[in-house]
């Protein structure tokens, strides 16, 4: 049967299974919504579940039941990792539609960086706009509340406003306390749309996430959020769709890593990853690269996961745990 939650010792062996299994050292910020997860009453759940319809998942099974174990022949690595989450994706929680779930980022293949989500049945990219886990409920949560607050919305809406408040006061005794902004006025203050600040350390990706890396890459590619969106993908679209122009792009990759730049190699396997769109081909040359690249890089834990994924992308279910172990 699973085991009781709760305590130092479980949390070290939360750690130490995560740190066995998929190479990775936990945040801080993942153990306090664990704790603000399981501190929630009732009508809080209820906030959570039937509101703002967000789960937790993946590694949080984890959390439950620190030896829980894949069914024979699946690495547990893929528990709840979609189609195009990239290897530095590990699914946290999940959403309500369209395949949206959240996952930890892990771009130096040891450490958290942040928190990323993206619906994986719809269009669009990698949202990183949530530094921890509480702040991307308290982001949606007030999202919702803007649509609750419209008048033409319906039954209901009071009550699920008084719901989702008491949900909004626990989670600011966690974090996002220094935050009196709701609904409208909180994405405004802290999510407004305007364009995002070119970042140097990272070199524009498919998925919008850009790959953390330095080098030289084959077309010269700008700083994450430093390109013509339509324009670049447009034409990574048509590359793909040319299969001599496409091994032609690979073999290059390929020389440049074993010249000691891995930055072409990571950049073009995350991109054909993403883009992978069920084909054989794409999948495969994705995975030569990722793994390559990875290793290169001295990130071999994002290298076995790569592999891990290339090996489990076509399960019909991403939820590879057993209800039980013993």
């Amino acid at each position: 049967m699973p085991e009781e939650t709760g305590g130092v010792e479980n949390r070290a062996r939360i750690e130490e299974r995560l740190h066995h299994d998929w190479g990775l050292e936990l945040p801080e910020s993942i153990f306090r919504f664990w704790e603000f997860h399981e501190s929630l009453e009732p009508e809080e759940r209820r906030g959570m579940r039937d509101d703002l319809w967000l789960s937790t998942a993946g590694i949080m099974d984890l959390f439950a039941d620190p030896g829980a174990r894949p069914r024979d022949g699946i690495d547990v690595r893929v528990h709840w990792r979609f189609y195009r989450d990239p290897p530095e994706f590990v699914t946290f929680m999940l959403g309500g539609s369209d395949g949206l779930h959240y996952g930890l980022r892990f771009d130096d293949g040891r450490t958290c960086n942040g928190v990323a989500s993206y619906y994986n049945n719809d269009g669009g990219g990698l949202d990183t706009g949530a530094a921890t886990p509480l702040e991307a409920v308290r982001a949606y949560l007030e999202r919702v509340w803007v649509d609750l607050d419209d008048p033409h919305y319906g039954e209901g809406a009071s009550e699920k406003q008084a719901r989702l408040a008491r949900l909004r006061d626990r989670l600011t005794a966690y974090e996002t306390g220094d935050r009196p902004e709701v609904g409208r006025d909180y994405g405004d203050r802290y999510h407004p749309a305007v364009i995002p600040p070119v970042d140097p350390s990272r070199i524009t990706t498919l998925d919008n996430a850009g790959a953390l890396v330095a080098g030289e890459t084959a077309l010269d590619r700008p700083a994450h959020n430093g390109a013509d969106e339509y324009k670049f993908a447009e034409y990574m679209h048509g590359l793909f769709q040319d299969a001599e122009a496409l091994e032609e792009s690979v073999a290059d990759a390929r020389s440049r890593c074993a010249a000691g730049d891995p930055a072409e190699a990571l950049v073009l396997g995350r991109d054909l990853h993403w883009a992978s769109g069920g084909d054989p081909v794409r999948e495969a040359r994705a995975h030569e690269l990722l793994v390559m690249a990875y290793r290169a890089l001295d990130r071999p834990a994002l290298a076995e996961i790569a592999d891990a994924h290339h090996r489990h992308r076509d399960l019909p279910s991403v939820d590879v745990l057993r209800k039980e172990h013993t």
